[in-house]
């Protein structure tokens, strides 16, 4: 007898076509036979070891994270409910050119020091890996999610090149090919880059062709946090779209969306400019967070040059009053490319996360509310902060519209990503509420898509991209990676003043067959595994 049948389900299959009324039974991991409107036609209802009655549910594939920050979170938190309870079965991790391999044991510390406020400093952590193949094995130990993995450039760069800018040697650049082959080979899905953090912001477009052109020989996709997002945003858009097409490397847009002042309403232009390379034949999707404000670390924020040489010389930069001073003036005064060619505004920087409880005091405020506390000027806050705590806050960026949001979301290649960091005392409630705020906001309150729109966009697309034959959909012979949720009543539960709130209306959730979420609480199934990729 099979494992389990989840009865009269409206399933919502993934391919965006109309629900219907099934019977679905599950066994050995996998969704073994499906009957429609059984109890309707009157046949033989299938039976197995648990009967689940899913009346008034939704029975959809489980939902693919795109754009994740759990790579150290997955290995230490077993529960991982901040994914889990949303409905999330897949992250892909290793995002914007930052993570923790392929690495050795010089740059393993140079990136976690420089990615503190995304995933913490890691001291919990037993980094028993070096290679991407050996990080996925351990992974394979059992977590609460499955999770697909992105070759991070930056650290690439970090291992072949330094934190240095300037232009990789000819023997360098092949050091980088090499690895970024290796990483491949061992089950990378594709290659990362975050171009305006240090190092990967440092690599030209030739540099990076180079790479996308390994990726693409693999079947992966390239997938870039490009040059800007407020100031000159279309044209970094433009830039990625012309040098994918140069290596012939399919591209996804992380987190694409159109921020600053300067971008309020443009984004059909965007969508305008993807249109047209779709329709010359460019294999293109993106993935976007349905919120306004975006989530960083501080030091991000700084220009490039003051970021050269790693962590280590940034701190050496912001101790000298007189180095510290060119850093304020790019900030305030030119617009630095850390923070998108923009000045920065400090009534939409909001601290969200420190290491050192010292500094909690400036957790939920903005930089300028801080500093009109304190009698202070908002850099003198800021400047603080990142010699206290060792570059490590986190920062909400209040600086998105609205209109773009939902714009981008109705695109036919958009696919859903939380970029969820779940560091910090208060981290961005997209974390712990992208997917039911996707549902329960966008389609239930405001119909900017309708359910079966919106289920594809988070299962069906996102697989597609990854190149998964037997996930996202809800067919026979695919992976029972699923999720049963209310319509009704799902909703996001995470608040900006409450971000680590769970969501409501989502009671089910299984993984490879396995309830990680059986009737709204947390199991203690870890069925979660690494998916690598399918060869090309």
């Amino acid at each position: 007898m099979e494992e389990l049948v989840i009865r009269d389900a409206d399933v919502v299959d993934g391919s965006g076509q109309s629900a219907y009324r099934a019977d679905v039974v599950i066994d050995g991991g996998r969704i073994v036979s499906i009957v429609k409107e059984a109890a309707a036609a009157g046949c033989q209802r299938p039976t197995a070891r648990r009967e689940l009655d899913a009346e008034g549910l939704v029975l959809s594939p489980g939902f693919i994270d795109m754009h994740a920050h759990s790579d150290l979170a997955l290995l230490r938190d077993p529960d991982h409910s901040a994914k889990a309870a949303q409905g999330v079965t897949l992250e892909v991790i290793g995002q914007d050119g930052l993570s923790y391999a392929p690495v050795d044991d010089r740059t393993l510390g140079e990136v976690r020091r420089a990615i503190a406020g995304w995933n913490g400093p890691g001291d919990d952590i037993d980094f028993d890996w070096r290679s991407v193949g050996e990080y996925l094995d351990r992974l394979d130990q059992g977590i609460a999610v499955n999770a697909a993995y992105l070759i991070p450039q930056g650290t690439v760069r970090a291992l072949a090149v330094g934190w240095e800018d300037r232009e990789a040697t000819p023997a360098e650049l092949d050091r980088m090919r090499r690895l970024v082959a290796e990483g491949m080979e061992q089950g990378a899905v594709g290659m990362s880059s975050g171009l305006t953090y240090t190092p990967g912001m440092y690599a030209k477009d030739a540099e990076l062709t180079e790479l996308c052109r390994v990726v693409a020989g693999y079947g992966g996709y390239y997938c870039p946090h490009h040059r800007s997002y407020g100031a000159g945003a279309l044209e970094a858009y433009e830039e990625m779209v012309e040098l994918t097409r140069e290596a012939g490397c399919p591209l996804h847009l992380a987190h694409a969306t159109m921020n600053f002042g300067v971008n309020k309403g443009r984004a059909p232009e965007l969508l305008a400019l993807l249109d047209d390379a779709l329709a010359a034949g460019a294999d293109i999707t993106l993935d976007t967070y349905p919120y306004t404000p975006g989530c960083t670390t501080l030091v991000a924020l700084l220009p490039s040059w003051a970021s050269e040489g790693g962590p280590e010389a940034v701190l050496k930069r912001l101790a000298d009053d007189d180095t510290a001073e060119r850093i304020r003036h790019h900030l305030e005064e030119t617009g630095s490319d850390g923070c998108h060619g923009v000045p920065v505004e400090w009534e939409t920087i909001e601290i969200s996360g420190v290491t050192d409880p010292a500094l909690a005091e400036y957790v939920g405020r903005t930089v300028l509310q801080s500093a009109r506390l304190r009698g202070e000027a908002p850099w003198t806050v800021a400047r603080r902060l990142l010699l206290s705590d060792r570059l490590a806050p986190t920062i909400l960026q209040h600086v998105g519209h609205e209109e773009n949001v939902r714009a981008i979301m109705r695109h036919r290649v958009h696919t859903g990503g939380s970029d969820g960091i779940l560091q910090g005392a208060k981290p961005h409630p997209r974390a712990y509420g992208t997917f039911p705020h996707y549902l329960g906001h966008y389609v239930r309150e405001l119909g900017v898509l309708s359910l079966e729109e919106c289920v594809a966009h988070l299962t069906a697309r996102p697989a597609a991209r990854l190149r998964l034959p037997d996930r996202g959909l809800v067919r026979e012979g695919y992976r029972a990676d699923l999720v049963l949720f209310d319509p009704a009543t799902v909703a996001a539960g995470s608040t900006f003043a409450e971000p680590r709130t769970l969501p409501t209306g989502i009671p089910y959730v299984l993984v490879d067959g396995r309830f990680v979420i059986d009737d709204g609480r947390r199991t203690d199934t870890l069925a979660g595994r690494s998916v690598r990729r399918t060869p090309a």
